[in-house]
């Protein structure tokens, strides 16, 4: 069969310093017992299972499968947001939530379990981003051809293929460096921190296209006629999820220098 899942790591305090969760899991005969709250969960109110990060008694962070419809088990979703609107983003709450043992994920006890599974959506962003830039450049040109100011396209105007040139450049950069990556993970050579570079370009570029789509489309980018501006708002969230710009700064700074700049 199939099934929904959500993944649930990032608290309400316990974002980007994931390793200061507060969730948590004790044993209680063969089964555990789960208390805590996650944030900003993608799938959190629809998902039929969420796997939940918990620190337990010994200090360990094991992952737990959680069925909806546990008792004890919630998860609300995140209303009045003004981006990722088509997403649903919840909260998960667990109090006093008892799954068995064979719910817990047998081989993994730190960090690392959660982290390598961010270092792969942090992948696929540095391709989404792309895309994302893409989507505008391709209406902020369709645009510009037709758009007619003092007589003339203003595609025909120095300043608009200037801003078009430059979007052209940074999404052909982007793709590029998206390439390099895949072809990277393809061989085995990928690290940590090439994803970060990855993200950071790709997202920080997508952002600043989509800023200069909005305004070859003036008024009419800020209206839903154009997916412009959905995809700048969404945007302004992926700078954020999957590890903050910040982070992945540190991330970089702590492959090129050697030193450990988040604590």
């Amino acid at each position: 069969g199939e099934a929904i899942g959500c993944f649930g790591l990032t608290e309400p305090d316990a974002g980007s310093d994931p390793g200061s969760m507060r969730t948590h899991a004790r044993r209680d005969g063969s089964d555990w017992i789960l208390n805590g709250a996650k944030m900003w969960i993608t799938n959190g109110t629809i998902a039929d299972v969420a796997t939940v990060w918990a620190r337990t008694d010994d200090g360990a962070i094991r992952g737990f499968l959680v069925e909806k419809g546990t008792p004890g088990f919630s998860a609300p979703e995140i209303h009045k947001k003004l981006s990722l609107r088509a997403s649903v983003t919840s909260e998960l709450v667990l109090q006093d939530v008892r799954v068995p043992d064979e719910a817990v994920f047998p081989d993994v006890t730190t960090l690392r379990g959660p982290l390598s599974c961010l270092n792969e959506a942090r992948y696929g962003i540095v391709w989404g981003a792309v895309g994302a830039g893409r989507a505008c450049f391709e209406s902020a040109l369709e645009y510009a051809k037709e758009r007619v100011v003092f007589d003339k396209p203003i595609s025909a105007y120095q300043l608009t293929q200037q801003k078009l040139a430059e979007m052209a450049l940074e999404l052909n950069r982007g793709a590029l460096v998206a390439l390099h990556i895949g072809r990277m993970k393809d061989n085995g050579t990928l690290r940590q921190e090439h994803v970060s570079l990855g993200k950071m370009g790709n997202v920080r570029g997508a952002i600043e296209v989509a800023r200069s789509a909005r305004t070859i489309l003036g008024a009419n980018g800020v209206t839903l006629e154009y997916p412009v501006i959905r995809h700048q708002n969404n945007l302004e969230s992926v700078l954020t999820y999957e590890g903050t710009h910040e982070v992945h700064t540190l991330v970089v700074g702590q492959a090129l220098t050697g030193e450990n700049a988040f604590r």
